[in-house]
């Protein structure tokens, strides 16, 4: 007979917070658990996909689709060039539900292989800024017009190539005897690195050829003006289009030409965009990340905690907290690149998420507490969501900005954080909290500093929504709650307060002067910015919470 082992068997630490089984382990009903974990999952490389009638029909139906837009053809590979390999990966697409909604094969290029100067050589491609989508839909609301969101298909394979790229055939699906021949290509693959640029050139001339202009401040944006009075926006981000404007007929003749030339799915009334959802009622569009927060919790084993009502601790400030022990920095950094993508649709949770956010590059126990409790006070407001009301009034059509400023804030460099907040149609459209770059001297000069960051902003966004017909009231109101700031804005002087501030801390005087920005006074009580640069009282940030517009999603307002 032959000895078993005596060895101890220790299951690895990497494994540690998983559940382990056995590979011949049963479970209640007599069936192998692990066959049923692997029923829906998707194959690990192309052999096992192609046992499979459904990855079969989808590898298919992706080279088909290859085929059909000319993406490549069948050549020798020529001397002193290198093929790019290419491999399937495979990704079931489920619905809102849970249940699958569709079986995908994707063939991509493996980019990595590829030499700057030879295979590629400008990569970059612009998309929508998020606040851009924001403003855009509250203009929507604003006007009542319908808001469309389209998916175009294989996107990137529309993109034409300017570089002499070969790859190699499919795995799999090799032609007999044509082993050693490479596939040349004339349009882009997924996977290759100018791919995005490739895709966005080529919607970009087909925008433009059918009239179409892009806005110079924002290149994600194009507005289209077919009568005076007429006007059709497009919110480009990569291979998704949100579609507006104030005839729904125009909107229909641009839908088309569209579908005429690229395969495009029509999604209808805008419902997700970019992970966000829009959700309809009576008084406006609320946008929300319910979907997304429920797979956090749930990624980060969160979803049975205890819920918080407030983000971040009033009277405490976290360190670098040096004597402490260290946390996971990959599981950390994974929460914070999260909770950050989450502020799109929460401005409630910006300070304390900026506050975490200085501590990626060593973080300890404090600052993991700190990143689990905003997950906390999540799972107590999962359905808050920003509220974008319908139609208008006079004290909601003009864009009104709030500044704000703490004063020596951060205990380990003792430098300000400033904070913003901008909206539009009563609706925030636009925030920020940061850290700022200079040691103030005084809360004048760190509210002096805080107001030139915002104006800077407001001037951006002034010229955005000049591009798409919008323009806002001058001049633009920024509201900050220091007197002196207001007064060292308004005023050319400079003495022992002011003359040691750089010049490009001058720049809001400069646009007071020029009247694009009227900067006016208002109590601490009333500023909406105070919780973007600290910590405050729960009554205090409910206060602020309902005053940003963030309101419960399944609720409606009479």
């Amino acid at each position: 007979m032959i000895a078993r082992t005596q060895r101890t068997k220790r299951v690895p630490a990497r494994l540690n917070d998983c559940e382990v089984t056995q590979d011949n382990a049963v479970n209640d009903e007599g069936d192998l658990i692990h066959f049923a974990l692997l029923a829906d999952s998707e194959p690990l490389n192309y052999r096992d996909a192609l046992k499979s009638n459904v990855w079969k029909r989808a590898m298919e139906e992706e080279l088909k689709s290859i085929e059909k837009n000319q993406t490549w053809k069948l050549v020798d590979l020529p001397d002193k060039k290198k093929k790019i390999d290419v491999k399937w990966v495979f990704k079931v697409k489920l619905n809102p539900d849970g249940t699958i909604s569709k079986h995908k094969a994707r063939l991509v290029a493996r980019g990595f292989l590829q030499k700057h100067g030879i295979d590629y050589n400008e990569v970059f491609a612009p998309v929508a800024r998020i606040e851009t989508v924001r403003l855009v839909v509250a203009l929507a609301c604003k006007n009542k017009w319908s808001l469309y969101h389209l998916d175009v298909k294989s996107a990137f394979l529309n993109g034409p190539l300017d570089e002499e790229v070969y790859v190699s055939q499919p795995p799999g699906f090799e032609i007999k005897g044509k082993e050693s021949m490479v596939y040349k290509l004339y349009k882009a693959l997924y996977g290759l690195k100018q791919a995005p640029r490739a895709w966005n050139k080529r919607i970009d001339d087909f925008l433009i050829q059918i009239g179409f202009k892009k806005c110079a401040a924002e290149f994600g944006v194009y507005v289209h003006c077919p009568k005076d009075e007429d006007i059709v926006i497009i919110c480009l981000y990569v291979d998704d289009l949100l579609i507006t404007g104030s005839r729904i007929a125009e909107i229909a003749k641009v839908k088309d030409k569209l579908k005429s030339e690229f395969e495009m799915s029509d999604l209808g009334e805008l419902s997700f965009f970019l992970g966000m959802e829009f959700m309809r009622r009576e008084d406006g569009i609320v946008m929300h990340q319910q979907k997304y927060i429920g797979e956090l919790l749930e990624k980060f084993e969160m979803e049975s905690c205890n819920p918080l009502s407030n983000p971040s601790e009033t009277n405490t400030k976290i360190d670098e907290c040096s004597d402490e022990e260290k946390v996971d920095p990959t599981v950390f950094r994974q929460i914070v690149g999260s909770l950050r993508y989450v502020c799109n649709s929460r401005p409630d949770i910006c300070y304390a998420v900026s506050v975490i956010s200085r501590f990626m590059h060593d973080p300890r126990k404090s600052h993991m507490i700190a990143a689990k409790r905003i997950l906390r006070y999540l799972k107590g407001t999962l359905e808050i969501g920003l509220l974008f009301p319908i139609g208008t009034n006079s004290a909601g059509s003009t864009l009104i900005g709030y500044s704000d400023s703490d004063w020596c804030g951060d205990i380990t460099d003792r430098r300000s954080t400033s904070g913003y907040v901008f909206k539009f149609n009563n609706a925030a459209i636009s925030w920020c909290t940061k850290k700022q770059a200079v040691t103030a001297l005084s809360s004048c000069e760190a509210e002096y500093i805080a107001g030139t960051f915002a104006a800077c902003q407001a001037i951006w966004l002034n010229s955005v929504m000049i591009e798409i017909k919008c323009e806002p009231v001058k001049p633009l109101i920024l509201r900050i709650d220091n007197k002196s700031a207001i007064s060292l804005a308004k005023n050319p002087i400079s003495h022992g307060r002011s003359k040691h501030i750089a010049t490009r801390f001058h720049f809001i005087r400069e646009q007071v002067t020029n009247g694009m920005i009227e900067v006016q006074y208002c109590p601490t009580e009333v500023q909406l910015a105070d919780g973007f640069t600290k910590a405050v009282k729960l009554d205090r940030f409910e206060f602020l919470r309902r005053s940003l517009g963030l309101v419960v999603c399944n609720s409606s307002m009479n």
